[in-house]
């Protein structure tokens, strides 16, 4: 049997379902948000994130049916109104606060941090390190840390069109916020990226979706197979780094819990070959995305069939 052909390596590659669906934000809304939550305060302004939340509960049937086929495997039984709303709700916490993060107001929040002796050591070595989160929680709470403990920015490598419009939220919120973004899909890219671990940065990567005819493997994840991309761990692998996992969990009022766990380790060759090493990481990444999802199963945001064959 032949093999399929390959994908043009300067062609556009086919767009993942979450990567179709329309936005339902819009900056003009934010920046409305932003203004009523700095003025009213993260009390009185969650009353706002409530409505929304309600609203989109009643008029965003996909965001539903994905949220039930989520909590469903994770909670082990079929979840009812409550579930969906606390669920999407937990969503909305986590945009809303992003709001207090960017404007530096972190004594607003009770955030317990896993893991840090981790981080220190990684830093103290100075040959730069990947961070592999996923869409669970909130990486702003992971940023915001990383600035008030270490005074270091991530560096976060993502596809073109996200960093744009991470960008414009960002401006949107704080004018004076800045990310260090490291858009996929350039000439330079990868030279960017081996410039940040070069200075002992750390570079954050969001590694739980495929883009669409990117490479991926079907591993176990919540009882059923998924599709996780491997581009991200075969670029830690090309870089020879090691990579660690990081989630920042939402756990209701003004407490989050950020997590940094040991993932995989390419400074060394594999004995079984990078393919093998890869494949391991991809493996270990699921089991840690499912424990830190039965921990706290209301912080994950991937509203769309995640375990659909693609």
């Amino acid at each position: 049997m032949s093999a399929p052909p390959r994908r043009a390596a300067l062609g556009p590659p086919r767009k993942a379902d979450w990567a179709r669906q329309p936005e339902r934000s819009s900056l003009a809304w934010l920046r409305i948000m932003t203004w009523i939550s700095l003025r009213i305060g993260r009390t009185g302004s969650r009353m706002a994130v409530r409505l929304i939340v309600g609203y989109f509960l009643l008029f965003a049937p996909a965001a539903r049916r994905a949220s039930r086929s989520y909590l469903t495997r994770v909670l082990g039984r079929r979840p009812d109104v409550g579930d969906l709303y606390r669920h999407l709700f937990s969503f909305g916490s986590t945009i809303h606060d992003r709001i207090y993060l960017l404007n530096d107001r972190f004594d607003l929040f009770d955030i317990d941090v896993q893991g840090d002796d981790l981080m220190r050591k990684s830093l103290a070595s100075g040959r730069g390190t990947f961070l592999m989160g996923a869409h669970l929680g909130s990486f702003e709470v992971i940023r915001a840390a990383g600035r008030l403990h270490t005074g270091l920015p991530i560096s976060m490598v993502m596809y073109e069109d996200n960093a744009r419009k991470i960008n414009q939220s960002l401006a949107a919120i704080n004018p004076a916020a800045t990310s260090d973004l490291v858009p996929l899909g350039r000439v330079d890219s990868m030279l960017q990226v081996r410039e940040r671990l070069a200075r002992g940065a750390l570079v954050g990567v969001l590694g739980d979706r495929t883009f669409g005819d990117e490479p991926g493997l079907r591993v176990p994840f919540l009882g059923d197979l998924a599709t996780f991309p491997t581009g991200p761990f075969r670029l830690a692998a090309l870089m020879g780094r090691p990579v660690i996992f990081m989630t920042g969990l939402y756990l209701g009022g003004n407490r989050y819990r950020i997590h940094f766990r040991p993932l995989a380790d390419f400074s060394a060759p594999h004995p079984e070959g990078t393919q093998s090493a890869v494949a391991e990481a991809v493996r270990r990444y699921a089991r840690l995305i499912e424990d830190h999802c039965r921990e706290a199963p209301y912080n994950w945001f991937n509203f769309f069939d995640f375990w659909r064959e693609r």
